[in-house]
This record gives structure tokens, C-alpha cells and sequence, in this order.
């Protein structure tokens, strides 16, 4: 299912030429849906914003009425009305500040879960493809500091653009009605705020975007140096003092770009006030004439200089809003560059929900290459590389200039097959497994079967259904693998063993571990089965690890099994010992087994011989040493040194 297959937005396309995103109607559109739910809280907002703006309006009529009448007829009680007033109005407005605080932070908080949110789950359905493409930290900048400046575009500048807005209005409204003449005079001076935003805007907006993406680099850094694996292979090759410098290299950078973006507000801060001073200049100027000549009274100009401070504020922090919704509006388009990522792997209209599963596998002339796919970018790092086309709603590469040398462009188009026309059928219940050197395809054979890759040409079968044409969800259900890396997370043992089927009785768990030969070392735990295994499990052993996966497998009880070097790390005496609860635990099961020690899959009943992704072989154990291929030169490479002797513990069973 691509991006085509549904109700997509109009994507921003990206300009190449000026690096820099237009801002267009479908992007205020569809940020206009994330405030959709909240027009309740939005509303309050306005609202109160209205009610602060009229308020603002009265202190310089106070101002005026106590200049031109409380004291020139020496009223004290018109006085003390004014002095109530001018104390009066900042309460009032005040506590409307806080409720509109109150209802702002709600719309804010709430965009900012829908967004992340809706992130995160997209994250959740894209390919493994995606995840062997992308580094960790651009995913994490993505889903905080993009959606938090998503936002505060939200909740401060579009706020702040309506509050200045209705601002400006009522109090233009005021000062014509004070003086049209002095009026026109302080708006003249408009467009000198107009043209220095315009430019300034789009500095700010292409320093913004650079500032991200190199905190997206240096959060990258920070993920893959300081979790437990880069810090230990940190300290096993003594590269602290480079990788101390290789942070302070992207740190220098994102240090600049900041510094660069906060003199450059300054000096727009700086030219707008320069503006505001010179149109302030005129209409004193002008007005203090009229002063002179007897046009209006000293309180008039008094309450029209404060009037003015409410214009040309206003004035200043719409132009200034207008560069911050810019700059924010880059947040917004990286968060949607990532929604709108089309999805390699996933359910198409009409897919058959699997209740029951025998077990049948069938691969059906299956090839496949880890090319990166046609319709869209393969990580967040490729994004660039791609332009939105609104008349077909798909990713399309971007054109690239006609080449005469076919040197880099052919070797990027032949891609090289990591399985090629695999064609073979595993029967319900049975044992299969797939042997070959290094890199035969192997590991990527299995993928295909939890659809983690779909194939490039050919199908995959499970009892007579193509797998694109199933669930994910009943696929995953029935389908159980324990990898070559094995990975718990920071939680309990009970939490990790649980991920598999949250509903399991202590019973179960207990028998699935004692089916995986674990139960007795939990149970040894200070805090049995409470105890926390530690970032990635690097509390636990290699081989107490795999154990546990293959208990948590386990206790998911799925129908057909897929063992990927399950007992790669387990020392002689612990492989022994599982291996006769793994035969009972497979008995019944579809299983394919993967082992580079051929010692463990001598009884199966059928082994898939690899060898650069083409099934060269299959037989059983004693028909492939028969055979002479390459099943009998990898067997006698193991077990040469034991002069051919090799007859240790197996997964197997009778045929």
C-alpha cells in the first residue's frame, strides 16, 4: 500500500534551488485539522483575547479624562473613580490573561499528543527496510523538538498574529475617531515594517531548518555513542577523546547556527524599532504643533502617544510573528514529511484475518534485494532526495541531469539479488532447516515469512495465502522468531516474558520458561521473576538471554516457528540441556531453523541448502554427506578437526 492507495494531503514541495519550503494553503489547511478538535478551547481563547484588547483601550482614556477634566476642575471624585479604574482594568485583564492561558495550554498540550501520537504510530507501520535506513536520534528529534516547534506555532504565533491582529483593529478604531489626521500619519510608516520581515523571514525560516537538522545529527551522536553497546565499544577501542571531539564538532555547529539566528532577530528587532521610533517622532511632532495651535488638548496627544505604543507594539509583533511562523513552519513540514511516508509493508483493502493456521510454507520462486524502494525515501535521511508530485499523490525522484559515463549509474542499477527464485514447501508440523556459508540469504529468507520484507518478485505462501494478502496483525499472531540478537527491554523479566501475551497465567510463564531451561536461574533472582534485566538485558549472560527470548517465544505459543541462531550463545552444556525441551516445544510446530553449527540440525526433516541466495541443495542429513555438494564440504569443515566425529546434541526429531 503506497501513499496513492488513500486520502492524502497536498504535500510542500521542497525547492531545491532556494533549499527553502513554500508555505502554502495546504499546509495552513492541514495544520488548521490538528486545531480542529479543539475549537472549544480555541474559541475561549478568542474570546478572551477580544475582551484584553478592549480593556487595553481604556487607560489612555482615563489618562485623557483626568488631563482635560478631573484636574483641571479639581474633581476628587472623579479622581478617585479614575485611580479604581486604572487599577480595576489590569485586574480584569489579568485574570482574562489566565483563562486564556488556561484554554491556550490545553489546545497547545492537546496538538502536541495528537502529534506525537500520530507520529509515533506511523513510525510503528513503516518497513524494517525504514529503520535500517534511518538513525535513531533523527526519529527522536522528529517526534520532540520538531513537534514542540509544530506547536508553539500553534499556541504562540498564530495567537499571538490574532491577538495583535484584533488589537490593531480597536485600537485604530480609537485613534481616528481621536485624530484621523495623526492617524494616517503613524500608519504611513507600514510598509518599512513590511519589507525587512519579508527578507529576514526567509533567512530565518533556511537558518531554521539547518538549525534541526544539525541537532537531528547531534541527537544521532548522542543515541548511538551513550546507550550501553556504543559505550562499551567506546571504551573497548579507546576512542573516548574521538568521539568526545566528534560531539564537540556537530556541538560547534549547532552552537553557530544558534548564535547566527539570535543576531539576526536582533538586528530585525532592532531595524523594527528603529521604525516604530521614527513614526512615534513624526506624530509628536505633528501633534505637538496641534498642541501648540490649539487644535486639541494636552490630554488628547497624551492618550493618542499611548495609543500609539498600542499600534506600532502590535505592529512589531505581527511582522515578528510572521518570521516566527515561518521558522515554525519548518517544524510542520518535517513532522509531515514523516506522516506522509508511504507504507512498504502493510494490510491491503480486503486482507484475509487468519483464525486457524495449519502451517504450510510455501516460497514461490521467491527473489529479493535490499534495493530501496521505488515509491519513497528508505529512512528520514533520504528525504531530500524525493519531491512531492500533487497530481499522482506519490513520491517521485527528483530529475537528475543526463549522464554520457555509465561508470557510478550502471553499478547503481544492477542490484544484487540476495535470494534468487527460492522455490521450496514446508509441510504443517514439519522441521526444515536452512544452512549455507556467511551471507547465503539465509536470515533474509526468514524475514519474508513475518512479512518483515515483502519479495521482490515471486510469493510467499502460509496454507495456500499469499502473505501480502493476510493481516499483519493475524500474521503476527501465528508466526513466532527468535533472532540472532537478542533484545529485552529495560523492564522486568515478567514484563519482557509478558511482551508476548499479556494475558498469560503465572503458570504459563513459569512452564514456558521451564520448556526453555530458565525457569530455575529466575527463580535463583533475589527478585525472581521481578528482577530488571538492564538496558538491552546487559545484565544477563548471552546464553540467559537467548533463553528468555525462546521462553518469550514460547509463551506466545505461535503455529509456525522461525529460529534464527537460537543457541548460538549458549555454552555446551546449556545447549544440551535445551535442546530436548526445544524438540518437545517444536513437536507439532512448522519450524525453520537457521544454525551455522550443523551439529544442531542433523535430524530435521528436511535441510535447505543456501549458497549466494539460490537453494543449491535439500535432503536430509545422510543424503546431502551422500550427495558430496556443498552441505557435505561445510559438514566436514566443522567436524574435520574431530577427525568426522561429530555427533552432539541436535534439533530434530524422527521423521
Amino acid at each position: 500500500m503506497g501513499i496513492h492507495d488513500g486520502n492524502w494531503w497536498s504535500f510542500i514541495r521542497y525547492d531545491a534551488e532556494q533549499d527553502r519550503p513554500r508555505v502554502s494553503r495546504a499546509l495552513l489547511t492541514r495544520v488548521a485539522r490538528y486545531a480542529r478538535p479543539y475549537l472549544r478551547g480555541v474559541a475561549v481563547v478568542l474570546l478572551t483575547m477580544l475582551g484584553v484588547s478592549l480593556l487595553s483601550l481604556i487607560p489612555p482614556l482615563l489618562i485623557r479624562d483626568l488631563l482635560d477634566r478631573a484636574l483641571p476642575t479639581r474633581d476628587v471624585t472623579r479622581l478617585n473613580l479614575l485611580a479604581l479604574g486604572m487599577v480595576g482594568v489590569p485586574l480584569v485583564s489579568g485574570l482574562l490573561g489566565v483563562l486564556q492561558r488556561y484554554a491556550s495550554a490545553g489546545v497547545g498540550e492537546g496538538i502536541i499528543f495528537d502529534l506525537r501520537t500520530a507520529l509515533y504510530g506511523h513510525l510503528q507501520r513503516m518497513s524494517l527496510r525504514f529503520f535500517t535506513n534511518t538513525q535513531v536520534g533523527e526519529m527522536m528529534s522528529r517526534l520532540n523538538n520538531d513537534v514542540i516547534g509544530a506547536q508553539r506555532a500553534v499556541t504562540g504565533t498564530l495567537i499571538t498574529l490574532v491577538s495583535n491582529a484584533l488589537s490593531l483593529v480597536v485600537t485604530l478604531a480609537v485613534m481616528f475617531s481621536l485624530e484621523w489626521r495623526l492617524t494616517l500619519l503613524g500608519v504611513a510608516i507600514l510598509p518599512l515594517f513590511v519589507l525587512p520581515a519579508r527578507r529576514v523571514g526567509e533567512v530565518l525560516r533556511r537558518k531554521a531548518r539547518e538549525s534541526m537538522e544539525l541537532n537531528g545529527r547531534m541527537n544521532a551522536l548522542m543515541n548511538e555513542t551513550l546507550n550501553i553497546s556504543g559505550a562499551l565499544l567506546v571504551k573497548l577501542f579507546g576512542r573516548r577523546a574521538f568521539e568526545v571531539e566528534r560531539f564537540c564538532e556537530r556541538a560547534t555547529a549547532v552552537r553557530g547556527i544558534g548564535v547566527q539566528q539570535a543576531v539576526i532577530g536582533r538586528w530585525f528587532f532592532l531595524s523594527l524599532s528603529l521604525v516604530s521610533a521614527i513614526g512615534s517622532a513624526l506624530v509628536f511632532w505633528a501633534g505637538g504643533h496641534l498642541v501648540l495651535r490649539g487644535t486639541f488638548t494636552v490630554g488628547t496627544i497624551v492618550a493618542f502617544s499611548a495609543y500609539l505604543v498600542q499600534l506600532y507594539g502590535p505592529l512589531m509583533a505581527m511582522t515578528n510573528a510572521r518570521v516566527d511562523f515561518a521558522t515554525s513552519a519548518v517544524s510542520f513540514e518535517r513532522v509531515f514529511e514523516v506522516l506522509d511516508l508511504p507504507l512498504e509493508i502493510a494490510d491491503r483493502p480486503g486482507a484475509v484475518e487468519l483464525d486457524q493456521v495449519r502451517g504450510q510454507v510455501r516460497f514461490d520462486r521467491v527473489s529479493f534485494r535490499y534495493a530501496p524502494p521505488r515509491e519513497g525515501p528508505a529512512g528520514l535521511d533520504e528525504l531530500r532526495r524525493f519531491s512531492w508530485n500533487p497530481h499522482t499523490t506519490n513520491y517521485v525522484p527528483p530529475i537528475a541531469p543526463a549522464r554520457t559515463d555509465m561508470g557510478e549509474e550502471k553499478e547503481a542499477s544492477v542490484q544484487h539479488w540476495t535470494l534468487e527464485a527460492l522455490e521450496f514447501t514446508v509441510e504443517p508440523g514439519r522441521l526444515v532447516a536452512l544452512v549455507g556459508p556467511s551471507g547465503a540469504g539465509k536470515t533474509t529468507a526468514t524475514y519474508l515469512l513475518p512479512r518483515l520484507y515483502d519479495p521482490t518478485e515471486g510469493a510467499v505462501f502460509l496454507d495456500g495465502h499469499d502473505l501480502r494478502d493476510v493481516t499483519l496483525d493475524s500474521l503476527a499472531r501465528h508466526v513466532g522468531m527468535v533472532t540472532q540478537e537478542t533484545y529485552l527491554f529495560h523492564a522486568s523479566l515478567r514484563e519482557n516474558l509478558l511482551y508476548a501475551r499479556p494475558d498469560a497465567t503465572p503458570e504459563e510463564l513459569a512452564d514456558a520458561c521451564r520448556a526453555a531451561h530458565i525457569h530455575e536461574f529466575i527463580a535463583s533472582l533475589p527478585d525472581g521473576y521481578d528482577t530488571v534485566v538492564g538496558e538491552r538485558g546487559y545484565r544477563l549472560s548471552g546464553g540467559e538471554k537467548q533463553r528468555v527470548a525462546i521462553a518469550r517465544v514460547l509463551l506466545k505459543d505461535p503455529r509456525v516457528m522461525i529460529l534464527d541462531e537460537a543457541t548460538s550463545h549458549l555454552d555446551s552444556q546449556s545447549e544440551a540441556a535445551i535442546q530436548d525441551a526445544m524438540e518437545a516445544a517444536l513437536r507439532g510446530r512448522t519450524s525453520l531453523v537457521i544454525a551455522h553449527r550443523l551439529s544442531t540440525v542433523i535430524d530435521a526433516d528436511c535441510i535447505l541448502v543456501l549458497d549466494q541466495g539460490r537453494l543449491v541443495e535439500q535432503g536430509r542429513h545422510e543424503e546431502l554427506l551422500a550427495a558430496g555438494g556443498l552441505y557435505a564440504r561445510l559438514y566436514e569443515t566443522q567436524f574435520r578437526p574431530q577427525n568426522g566425529a561429530g555427533t552432539g546434541a541436535t534439533v530434530g526429531r524422527s521423521a
